[in-house]
């Protein structure tokens, strides 16, 4: 297994909650469980993405030597690729999820940014052409 995970690309999101973050990103987004170490941690994997999942619990949550926490969310963002974005914000928006934005047009194709149940951010982009 650990070959495996060299050739995947990992992303660690801060989460209040890791049940429910492997609720949202299994059940909206198809990613599948790995492993869950809950309420601590837990990682999911879609394709070559491995998202760690750590909670307030977890050494990721632990305060820096000058006492700030680590919390969810912000603007970085796993940005996954959809083949028709106005079908998938549909079927997202239809199980009352969370969008920052509209979808917006440029010129390498169109996105928006969906919000998990703490802020994170995943952009979901149709690319162009």
């Amino acid at each position: 297994m650990a070959n495996d995970l060299a050739d995947m690309v990992h992303v660690r999101y801060m989460v209040d909650d890791v049940d429910t973050a492997v609720d949202f990103y299994t059940k909206h987004l198809g990613f599948t469980l790995r492993m869950s170490a809950s309420p601590a941690f837990a990682d999911v994997l879609r394709g070559k993405l491995r998202l760690l999942l750590s909670g307030p619990t977890s050494s990721a949550g632990r305060p820096m030597p000058d006492g700030a926490k680590p919390t969810p969310g912000g603007w970085n963002r796993i940005n996954l690729v959809v083949g028709d974005i106005a079908a998938e914000v549909e079927r997202l928006r239809a199980a009352g999820l969370s969008f920052r934005n509209d979808i917006v047009s440029g010129p390498g194709g169109k996105q928006i940014l969906l919000e998990d149940p703490f802020g994170n951010v995943v952009e979901l982009f149709e690319p162009a052409g």
